[in-house]
Formats: structure tokens, sequence, C-alpha cells
């Protein structure tokens, strides 16, 4: 087994997985999975640079897990930055900040290694005859792959929480207006998506990352965020529905009550939400199976 630190920044958080990895199985025992929400991404889609009070949450952040990979005594690092630092002008400084912090440099990878990650992370206990269709929703874009034990057909658009609550959300709760400019930004990027992707041929719909899980966690009912819970729940197209019309209709102090909703996510999870159901709608799927594992698990099997 080799001892290694995965970490994944994407536009709303930062996120490390600190794991033994055998490298001929792929078999993880992770040993300390965080996230923070970091919201690197703020006004990026506006104007185009990385906000100086963003990168300071961020490099706090990597201090925090530079402190951890020590302690853990990870042989080997990798940092994987997304969406948001692919986007940005200043995006040197970023990288600079991260190397003088954790003695790696940031990997900036294009949207299909950043599905090829996600696939591998997320059907790596799945595995079985059927073809999957990976659905990983961030800050900034959204991935889809497809495949077997194999990707097959991958696709990165520019939908993503954060990108479309800072474009479109002006009122709390969203205005009808508004999440009908959400909804039609969504499926404009599902057409480009379906170039490249068959949305409608896979077995079974894998979807990823915090919007997807704290939907699912809402749409269970728990008392308190559980991953042993949430991870492979099967969420129906109907329960997906109904949780994104509650929270259409939900205040900011009325989502913030909601305790599987976390804090930094109380502000963008509408847009989310409503990424999803458009998702779920297009493809035609009964249902949504979720995964814990994604990205992250995909970047540190990478490196063993």
């Amino acid at each position: 087994m080799t001892r290694v630190a995965g970490i994944d920044c994407g536009t709303n958080s930062i996120r490390l997985l600190v794991a033994d990895v055998h490298p001929e199985t792929g078999e993880l025992i992770e040993l300390d999975r965080r996230m923070t929400i970091v919201r690197l991404g703020q006004g990026v889609d506006r104007t185009g640079r990385l906000a100086p009070e963003a990168l300071e949450r961020t490099f706090a952040a990597c201090r925090e897990y530079a402190e951890v990979i020590r302690e853990l005594g990870a042989e080997r690092v990798r940092f994987v930055a997304t969406s948001a630092s692919r986007d940005a002008e200043n995006r040197d400084e970023f990288v600079r900040g991260v190397v003088d912090i954790l003695g790696v440099e940031p990997e900036v990878i294009t949207g299909d290694q950043e599905a090829e990650f996600s696939f591998t992370g997320a059907t790596g206990e799945l595995r079985g005859a059927e073809t999957y269709l990976v659905v990983d929703i961030g800050g900034g874009s959204t991935e889809f792959v497809t495949g077997d034990r194999h990707v097959e057909a991958a696709r990165s658009v520019d939908i993503g929480c954060v990108r479309l609550t800072e474009r479109h959300i002006r009122h709390d709760p969203p205005t009808a207006e508004e999440a009908e400019a959400v909804r039609a930004d969504v499926r404009a990027a599902l057409d480009l998506a379906a170039e490249t992707v068959p949305l409608t041929s896979a077995g079974t719909l894998v979807g990823l990352a915090g919007s997807v899980t704290t939907v699912a966690a809402i749409a269970l009912g728990l008392p308190e965020y559980d991953s042993a819970k949430v991870h492979h729940a099967r969420i129906s197209a109907a329960q997906v529905a109904e949780v994104t019309e509650r929270l259409l209709a939900s205040t900011h102090d009325e989502r913030a009550a909601i305790p599987v909703i976390h804090p930094g996510r109380v502000d963008v999870i509408i847009a989310g939400a409503l990424v999803l159901r458009e998702i779920v709608e297009r493809v035609g799927a009964r249902e949504v199976v979720v995964s814990e594992h994604d990205i992250l698990d995909g970047i540190a099997l990478s490196v063993a």
C-alpha cells in the first residue's frame, strides 16, 4: 500500500483525502477526508479574476491540509485545480501560493480529465456489466461521463451552482423568472453535452458532489448529515423534483435551518438542485444513485 494525499480545489470548495492505496488492485483505505468551503470562484464569471479574499480563504485551507499531510506521512501528493482556476487571468498567483504552502504545483486539469477522475472515483465500487452516466455538479462546471469499466465519452460544460447563482439569482427566494433563466442555461449546456455524451443510453445515473449529496440528504429526511447513509442512496426523480420545489420556495434563513445543508452551500443550493432536476428530466432517469466517492477518490487512485 502507498500512502497518498489527493486535493481537489474546485470553484466552491477545496477537499483533502489521505488514503492508503494499493496501486495494482485500486483498493483504497481512507485515513482522513475533509472539505472546506472557500468559494475560490467568487466573481470569476463576472471579472475573469480570482478575488484576493477568495485566494486567502483557499490558502488558509491549504495550510491546514499541509499540516494533516505531514502528520499522516503521505508519501505522494497530487493537487488538482478545476473550473475556477482554469478561467482566471491571475491563476499564476494561485499557483505560486499553493507551491509555497504545499510544495506541489497545482495541476489545472481540463474538463475531460476532471470527468475521467470523477468516473474512476464514483464507479470503483459499482463496477458491473451495465453502463453508467456519471454527473459531477460543481460550483463552476458540470462533468458528464459515460462508460462501463472504462470511460467511453466525456464532456465538461460551464454550468455550476456558484456560476448560475451569481449569473441569475438576485432575490430571496428567487423569482420565477430567475429560476427559469437558470433552467434555460442548464438546458443549453445539456444540448452541448449531448453532442459528445449519449445522455439517455446509460443504465444507471450516478450523481456526485455537494449539490447532489445535499439534495439526497434532504430527501432522506436526515436530522444531520451522514455520509454513510447518503453514499449509494437511491433518490427518485419525484424526490429530486420535490426537494427542488421546496428549496425554490425557501428563504436564506429557512435553508440555513435545514441541518444537512452546509453553511457555505446555503446560498447556492437552489441553483445546484435546479441543475440536478434538469439533468434527471433530460436523461429520463427514474432515480439517481448518489456517490460520496468522486473526483477526490479518482485523484488519490491516480497518485498511486
